[in-house]
């Protein structure tokens, strides 16, 4: 038994009439009867109640009917499913973000893709670069919202560039820097530095050293998130260099000083490893453009 028995066999119920059926499934007459007969010899039952001008359905027909329609509405959904799925319309995609970087991108990102593509599902995970970094290669990330990778660590990804932030200096509201219009990079060199760890974020140190390779600020600690380093820098323990876009995240908590003279600005865009681009992770780095 093929679905082709069962679209003919409703449509002659439907129609009560041969040559109606006929012409609704754009076949010839004869085609639709030995259909019938096929599917009724197959299950050794009469379905249809036949009359010079008109079909009957028996009452094992009447059962069969109702069987025959949710069968072909279920095999309409898997296709529709199917097609939705290739399309990118539908399943899931896992996203790595860097929140301070990713403040102004991605909620925009996020509401023109679901917007558009409801019924697919985007899972976040808040991750330092390291940890985005490793989840393309391995796979449980399909796409990152972070800072470009530098040198070797660019190899076997795809980076598109969406946005470039200026470098600066976030410091206590009652700090002495929080009323300057800008902070000149050499006077940082007196004060504690806020800085992230390391080995999580080395992308953050590079730029760093070559921000003060002639003076060099002291560390004084080093946080694994940006909430704990908002925190920190919020409790006058040091300033933290950041990128522009966390002033967004931060509001009267902190104030976001310029660098003087402009440093070179953080490049921030979409990351994914070579040929694992789906529908549904290129339309999100669309959205996100």
């Amino acid at each position: 038994m093929e679905l082709r028995h069962l679209r003919y066999f409703v449509a002659v119920a439907e129609e009560e009439n041969v040559t109606r059926a006929a012409a609704r499934l754009h076949v010839s007459q004869p085609a639709v009867s030995r259909q019938i007969r096929d599917l009724e010899d197959h299950l050794g039952v009469t379905l249809l109640e036949r009359s010079a001008k008109a079909v009957r359905l028996t009452e094992a027909g009447r059962v069969f009917l109702t069987e025959a329609r949710a069968v072909l509405d279920r095999a309409t959904e898997a296709e529709k499913t199917a097609r939705a799925v290739g399309g990118g319309m539908q399943g899931e995609i896992h996203v790595g973000y860097a929140p301070s970087l990713t403040v102004q991108i991605l909620p925009k990102a996020l509401r023109q893709f679901q917007g558009e593509f409801p019924k697919v599902r985007v899972s976040l995970h808040d991750f330092s670069s390291e940890q985005m970094l490793t989840g393309l290669r391995d796979g449980s990330l399909h796409v990152a919202l972070g800072v470009r990778p530098a040198g070797q660590k660019l190899r076997g990804l795809v980076f598109k560039e969406i946005a470039k932030y200026a470098m600066c200096v976030a410091v206590a509201p009652g700090h002495p820097l929080a009323r300057s219009r800008g902070v000149n990079r050499a006077k940082l060199a007196d004060h504690p530095l806020i800085a992230y760890t390391r080995a999580d974020y080395p992308e953050y140190h590079e730029a760093l050293d070559e921000l003060f390779a002639s003076h060099p600020p002291r560390i004084a600690e080093e946080h694994e998130s940006v909430t704990s380093l908002i925190a920190a820098v919020e409790a006058a323990r040091g300033v933290a260099i950041v990128p522009s876009s966390m002033a967004c995240m931060v509001g009267p908590r902190l104030k976001i000083v310029p660098l003087i003279p402009p440093s070179a600005p953080i490049v921030v865009g979409a990351i994914r490893r070579e040929g694992t681009e789906s529908s549904a992770v290129g339309k999100f780095i669309a959205a996100a453009s």
